[in-house]
């Protein structure tokens, strides 16, 4: 399936923005577009009102950035009565609509103006997201600090080569250089990324499958699942698993989820916390798992 005209639109806009110049040649190779798309959104560009320099030996971007830093609000600024109207125009969006969220961390890569950053829900990783972005494109090394781990419960610092982000720019791939391996690491847990020196293990870099419920895989998903959910079920999984709002469907006026999972501990927590309103109709696994947990739960509280 092709990109959205928007989503090419900014992956040239992004290009063009890293003060570092490139010939149409160079834009193809980077996009894969063809030479006549890539002329069309650099006249889209300019006629929104961006600076696009042609240098006479046939160079294109945008204009100079200062220290070297993605700011498109050095380009183009909405005043508060135009931030006020993107921000309606966006949470008037159903919710169950996946891309809302893809809208706002989209817009938070590539522009830092606060009136832009007034309506997202969290600026701390609005800001994150665009410094990962810079060092992802220019393949540098990044300290991720005071992460915030589930696994080790501790808060510490990552020396890290991010190199994909998943869904929603939820999370980042990253190679730790500590560990000696690749991991997923939640974006909203980082507390600041600081830009170090350049990628060293390129090589070793491999993002694994990721399921509906955010959890990275091993190699083959675990159990295939399926739930059948109350309207009320139906609409909080949508509503925390952007992904499943286009994975549900209906039939015979009752709502169903059915896909593979990678981890329990992902799709478990959901179904746990409304076990009332959801039937697990397939996985036998992910049963024998939810009974686990039911039991350890008994015990804990004595019964």
């Amino acid at each position: 399936m092709d990109q959205p005209k928007i989503e090419r639109l900014l992956q040239i806009m992004q290009l063009l923005s890293t003060n570092v110049t490139y010939t149409i040649e160079e834009m193809k190779k980077a996009t894969g577009m063809s030479e006549r798309t890539i002329y069309r959104y650099i006249r889209s560009l300019r006629d929104a009102g961006f600076s696009v320099i042609n240098s006479p030996d046939g160079r294109y971007n945008l204009a100079t950035i200062q220290k070297g830093v993605l700011d498109i609000s050095q380009l183009a600024f909405f005043t508060k009565e135009e931030a006020k109207v993107i921000n309606e125009l966006i949470e008037n969006l159903d919710n169950n609509v996946a891309f809302k969220a893809t809208i706002k961390r989209k817009l938070a890569t590539i522009y830092s103006a606060l009136p832009l950053c007034n309506y997202m829900e969290n600026k701390r990783a609005g800001a994150n997201i665009t410094a990962l972005s810079k060092a992802l494109r220019a393949k540098k090394q990044v300290v991720l600090h005071d992460y915030e781990s589930a696994n080790s419960d501790e808060v510490k610092d990552y020396l890290v080569e991010p190199y994909d982000f998943t869904t929603n720019y939820l999370d980042v791939w990253a190679y730790d250089l500590e560990a000696g391996m690749n991991k997923m690491f939640k974006i909203a847990r980082v507390g600041a990324v600081e830009e170090k020196g350049e990628w060293q293990f390129e090589s070793l870099h491999a993002p694994r499958e990721v399921d509906s419920f955010r959890m990275s895989g091993e190699g083959k998903p675990i159990d295939h699942v399926r739930l059948k959910l109350t309207l009320r079920a139906k609409d909080l999984m949508t509503e925390e698993f952007p992904v499943t709002a286009g994975e549900v469907f209906q039939e015979k006026k009752r709502w169903y989820w059915e896909g593979d999972v990678n981890k329990f501990e992902g799709i478990g927590r959901f179904v746990l916390g409304l076990h009332r309103e959801i039937v697990v109709e397939q996985g036998e696994a992910f049963k024998a798992w939810l009974k686990g947990e039911a039991k350890s739960i008994g015990k804990k509280y004595g019964e």
